[in-house]
């Protein structure tokens, strides 16, 4: 239990420096926030907790193809966030990466990547 609380301190404890990174530099705070933290530290909860090689690859593998179908969400919400508000363009965001996620997973599984 003790393994699982400092998981979530360390894993909080990220996500608190990029937020107080971002408040400081919106460049630095970006730049951070686009580091694969969170990826890595799921990495390397995963080795740490003795999970085979191929798990930890296949965990590498599809986040690198479903990191990609993400990133116009990130467009569309610096352009929208001034014109409709903060909530409603999150909530615009989350549904352009699902239609976004869903054509890119059409468009790779004809390369034979199958992602759902």
């Amino acid at each position: 239990m003790s393994w699982i609380i400092t998981k979530y301190l360390i894993t909080a404890a990220v996500v608190v420096l990029i937020t107080e990174v971002a408040k400081r530099s919106d460049r630095l705070g970006a730049l951070v926030a686009a580091l694969p933290i969170v990826t890595i530290l799921a990495l390397i909860w995963l080795y740490v907790e003795n999970q085979s090689t191929e798990k930890i690859a296949n965990h590498a593998w599809y986040t690198f193809w479903y990191a990609v179908p993400t990133l116009p969400m990130f467009l569309v919400f610096s352009w929208l966030l001034s014109r409709i508000g903060f909530w409603p363009t999150l909530a615009a965001s989350v549904v352009i990466t699902v239609v976004c996620f869903g054509l890119f997973a059409l468009l790779v599984k004809r390369f034979g990547i199958e992602l759902m």
